[in-house]
């Protein structure tokens, strides 16, 4: 009973995981100013005391962030929304540090919602070690100096947090590739392979072949 109780509740306790990581970093982008806004509603009116509660300002923080991400959606997709990102994108140009880290980031967002060119976006790759296999994210493919073989950089999310994880620098031969779209290779890395297809390609091409022979 204990087994089936912890496997009924174990789905419960990821999306929990992630959902709080999820609404508490959300939440923390606002929270600097909507505190002391909470705070100042809860004096002048002693009737909204609730306002100077934790659990209101996190809500309250929350909400203003998903109403920024919103607002920055609509105008987005205006003229005058990407007027205005070109236009903030310029000024962190400027900014040494900033710039290096917002355009690295806004380039493999782009790169993973983008369609492969030529190498297949979603890999196995032999890691941590040769016999078991890590799902990746293709992001670059580039030349090793001097023999000009192939190499691809691949980011290896962990689970159940994809946002932290490991980048690898793997010889393209050595890559299993998959048919896998981002969306399933997320919903697989995040379920912790609860959620994932029937078959899987283990063994890269030929592979097999080669050690039957």
């Amino acid at each position: 009973m204990f087994v089936t109780g912890l496997l009924t509740l174990l789905p419960l306790w990821l999306t929990w995981v992630v959902v709080k990581f999820v609404f508490v970093l959300l939440s923390d982008l606002s929270r600097p100013w909507v505190q002391p806004l909470a705070r100042g509603i809860a004096s002048a009116a002693p009737a909204l005391h609730w306002f100077d509660d934790p659990w209101m300002q996190m809500l309250l923080a929350l909400l203003a962030t998903l109403a920024v991400i919103l607002l920055v959606g609509f105008l987005a997709r205006r003229v005058v929304g990407q007027t205005l990102l070109r236009a903030f994108e310029a000024m962190i140009a400027r900014i040494p540090l900033a710039s290096t880290v917002y355009g690295s980031a806004r380039k493999l967002l782009d790169l993973l919602q983008s369609a492969p060119d030529g190498t297949q976006r979603v890999v196995l790759i032999d890691f941590p070690h040769t016999g078991m296999k890590s799902v990746g994210f293709v992001t670059r493919v580039i030349r090793e100096q001097g023999s000009g073989r192939e190499l691809a950089a691949v980011y290896v999310p962990t689970t159940p947090n994809p946002t932290s994880g490991y980048l690898e620098i793997v010889p393209v031969e050595k890559m299993t590739p998959t048919d896998w779209s981002v969306e399933q290779a997320m919903s697989f890395i995040i379920s912790g392979g609860a959620v994932a297809p029937d078959t899987i390609p283990f063994a890269r091409p030929g592979e097999t072949a080669a050690a039957d022979t």
